[in-house]
């Protein structure tokens, strides 16, 4: 066996690689925007927001609550769109192409006001509550049908984690691309400057922001455009459309909560979630008027992009000779430990100890966030075929964004919950000085940087031990889900202990489920 051959073997692969490799990119190629957009305004815009365009931290969060709440309930409005939408091209694969109008404008307004912010607070606090929800717009037009095609683009359980893992290195493009151009736009175009000490953010750097929403804007665009080419998606012009009213919908989402393998993929998301929000928008604040390390805030990010992927590899590894969620049990630990350790950092700690700790704990929770990330990522598909067991229909859309609907209401409270913290805390954005924050400030930047995210993280590692499923598991569901289909009733002769793994994995009885049911067709007639 050739050195090809024997690669293929390890991460199994099975055909030709470019066979599988071309329409893999294709769909994922997507994720160079979907996973690379946020990250600009994850890791700058709050901060843009307060030092620049001179809100405090509880109007910005503001913003972020309101938008949140809005995208929070536009998902499953789009899922349920996207679940009805009858097109040649399929029920989601358009709305890459729609999503692009809203998407770009609202890119380009999240990085400048344009001038409107010269008119005072309110103005500025109402232009970017408008780009906002108008991003928000734009996004889940297209994320949530991308989401939503995996399952019929990879049917097969682990033909997914092989997705997820190009998936995955799609996203680290997009996310790396997304930092260079952020940074030589906030430096000037300066190397140098663009890879060891950005400038702390003033108002006079206003340019440097607009130059990153025009920049991103264009990089973000072909994505979309690529994966509506390279994607294949059956028709959906002759599906029947089911009825669409208030009772309807509540009914959906009732059956959707019913599952417990979606209650626990939903736990496990929800906290791994917070804990990277609270992180995620205090780091700034905390770098600066914590641990004044601002300049090497930039080799940081380096470093901790460079963890993160690391940690892909071994993920995908240990999903293909374990479980889908050992990844998690073994590196979430890691993330936990990363994000405790900035417990330790405090404006009197030398300068080399603070260097030294701030790189151990990026590495770690980097490197360590990867699991229970690509946990959440791999089971979200096999929770959609859970879901069609129980009910009979295949409910990408309603599944999916049935999470994000609670997920991200729960991140947009964070965003007003972490502004609204910090400003009772007593911190300032504008004084920057350590030295200048009270102790009591000082702990409201650890609460929310550390101790917090170490508690969600540690919530979500123990939901991914309560999570069941495993290969056999889903293998099984999908034959018998394919002879329900095929013939109008299971052929299989399922075992007490199977069906008992079944019922676990639903949190439903047998009899209660579609897949325990004869079709019409198949019972027998009634004699008089």
């Amino acid at each position: 066996m050739g050195f090809g051959e024997k690669l293929k073997n390890i991460v199994g692969l099975e055909g030709s690689v470019k066979d599988f490799i071309k329409p893999a990119a294709g769909y994922t190629c997507a994720n160079i925007t979907l996973g690379g957009a946020g990250y600009p305004i994850n890791q700058f815009h709050q901060q843009y927001l307060t030092y620049v365009e001179g809100l405090d931290t509880e109007q910005a969060g503001s913003i972020s609550l309101i938008t949140g709440l809005f995208d929070a309930f536009n998902d499953p409005i789009m899922g349920m769109i996207t679940d009805r939408t009858r097109s040649r091209f399929g029920r989601h694969r358009p709305y890459l192409l729609f999503s692009l109008i809203p998407f770009c404008l609202a890119y380009l307004m999240k990085w400048s006001s344009f001038g409107v912010s010269s008119h005072g607070v309110d103005s500025t606090w109402i232009w970017y509550l408008t780009a906002g929800l108008l991003y928000s717009v734009g996004y889940t037009m297209a994320s949530i049908p991308h989401t939503a095609m995996l399952p019929q683009v990879a049917p097969h359980y682990f033909q997914r984690t092989q997705y997820k893992i190009v998936e995955y290195l799609m996203n680290s493009i997009g996310q790396i691309s997304s930092y260079v151009f952020t940074a030589l736009a906030l430096s000037s175009f300066n190397i140098k400057t663009a890879l060891t000490a950005l400038p702390t953010p003033e108002p006079e750097h206003r340019g440097n922001y607009m130059m990153i929403g025009i920049i991103l804007t264009l990089w973000f665009a072909w994505p979309l455009i690529l994966c509506f080419f390279k994607t294949k998606e059956p028709s959906s012009l002759g599906q029947p459309k089911e009825p669409l009213n208030i009772r309807y919908l509540l009914n959906e989402y009732r059956l959707v909560f019913s599952n417990r393998a979606f209650r626990q993929y939903f736990m496990i998301t929800m906290f791994y979630s917070l804990s990277r929000n609270f992180y995620s928008i205090t780091d700034q604040y905390f770098i600066i008027s914590v641990a004044d390390q601002y300049n090497f805030f930039n080799s940081f990010i380096i470093i901790s992009g460079i963890a993160e992927f690391c940690g892909a590899p071994l993920n995908y590894l240990l999903v293909r000779y374990k479980q889908k969620t050992f990844c998690g049990k073994l590196l979430g630990p890691l993330m936990i430990l990363g994000l405790f350790l900035n417990v330790f950092i405090n404006p009197t700690t030398p300068a080399g100890v603070t260097q030294t700790i701030i790189v151990l704990s990026m590495i770690l929770y980097n490197f360590g966030f990867s699991g229970p990330g690509f946990v959440g990522e791999n089971i979200q598909p096999d929770v959609t075929d859970v879901d069609e067991m129980i009910t009979g229909r295949r409910r990408e859309g309603v599944v999916s964004t049935f999470k994000s609907l609670f997920s991200k209401t729960v991140s947009s409270l964070t965003s007003y919950v972490v502004g609204k913290s910090l400003k009772d805390f007593g911190y300032d954005p504008q004084i920057k000085a350590p030295s200048a924050q009270s102790p009591f400030t000082i702990f409201g930047l650890k609460l929310n940087f550390a101790i917090l995210p170490s508690i969600f993280a540690l919530c979500s590692v123990l939901a991914i031990y309560a999570y069941s499923m495993n290969k056999k598991d889903h293998e099984l569901m999908k034959q018998i889900i394919a002879e329900r289909h095929t013939y109008g009733r299971v052929m299989t002769d399922l075992t007490a202990e199977q069906i008992q793994k079944l019922e676990k994995i639903s949190g439903k009885k047998w009899r209660e489920m579609w897949i325990s049911t004869v079709a019409e067709s198949e019972k027998p007639p009634v004699t008089v």
